[in-house]
């Protein structure tokens, strides 16, 4: 399960939005806002993910309990 709250501080932390980050994902506002209810992503959009935000250490973000 992704610790959504953690993923939130880091977009927000490099000035975007919930919706920036959906486009440069290439999904939609809805299908991320599902994913990150639902708490699970695709494995090529974690790696996407932790590309666009520059994410150092991706473990407690996405391999939370």
């Amino acid at each position: 399960m992704i610790n959504t709250n953690l993923l939130r501080v880091e977009w927000v932390k490099k000035g975007l939005t919930q919706k920036q980050v959906a486009e440069r994902l290439g999904i939609s506002s809805k299908t991320f806002t599902s994913r990150m209810k639902k708490r699970v992503f695709k494995s090529d959009e974690i790696e996407e993910l932790i590309n666009i935000l520059e994410i150092e250490n991706p473990m407690p973000i996405f391999f939370a309990e």
